[in-house]
């Protein structure tokens, strides 16, 4: 190509270039403030920010590296725990479900093969893995499941069940009253679902509306809330 033409060719490239350019600032001046529905992050809340950490455990040797860490129940009122006493679990003496956002000590991982008419809402597998832990303030050592093994298979569900980090930490942008609110396992008006699964666990059923749009039923281990959202806040509250 001729110099010449070489020269004429980048000229009208960088004058189309410059065109876009003045128009599209041309047009958000003319626009100020507005966005499109094409952007990604229109929207978006603290809450969707956060930061959650996973494990993604895949073999005994990850569980066992709770042994000394806190953990919260993430997945409340779905899990039962028992006793542990004497190196076993005392799976006759089932103490309940552990409540949402509850901080477990953990003291190690085991290794155990459930009563097979023990519903755990685990699996059983060959064996389960259960968290030994001890709660805030206590001696008593108290166990849950957290994953399965059969054969040379396993899987572990710590990542839906727990929080590695302390939630108040994690959701500090939640006002003062709605943290009461949950650590009394309470649901208090313009709440959001997401506060509301804080406060009376995961076992839910819902009337098929989009989340922050519809009615939920809680169950909080044998008590039932029905939740009303909209827009994501809790309007109308009833509780058995």
């Amino acid at each position: 190509m001729k110099t010449w033409k070489f020269i004429l060719v980048t000229t009208l490239i960088s004058l189309a270039i410059g065109g876009i350019y003045l128009l599209v600032v041309w047009e958000h001046r003319r626009t100020p403030g507005v966005q499109t529905q094409n952007n990604p992050e229109q929207g978006r809340t603290l809450d969707d920010v956060a930061i959650v950490r996973l494990m993604f455990m895949t073999s005994f040797d990850d569980a066992v590296k709770l042994q000394g860490t806190s953990v919260w129940m993430k997945n409340g009122y779905t899990m039962p725990y028992y006793p542990y006493e004497g190196g076993r679990v005392v799976f006759a003496k089932k103490l309940g479900l552990i409540p949402s956002a509850q901080r477990l000590d953990i003291k190690k991982a085991i290794k155990v093969v459930p009563p097979a008419q023990e519903d755990d809402g685990i699996d059983h597998g060959g064996r389960q893995v259960f968290a030994v832990f001890s709660l805030p303030g206590s001696t008593d050592l108290d166990a849950t499941p957290i994953g399965v093994i059969q054969g040379s298979t396993e899987a572990y569900y710590c990542d839906t069940l727990f929080y590695y980090d302390n939630p108040h930490i994690i959701y500090d942008n939640w006002p003062k009253d709605v943290w009461a609110a949950i650590d009394a396992h309470q649901v208090k008006a313009g709440m959001s679902e997401l506060e509301t699964r804080m406060a009376i666990g995961q076992k839910m059923q819902t009337d098929g509306g989009a989340e922050g749009n519809r009615t939920v039923t809680y169950d909080q281990a044998g008590r039932k809330w029905t939740v009303t959202f909209l827009h994501n806040h809790a309007t109308t509250i009833e509780n058995e």
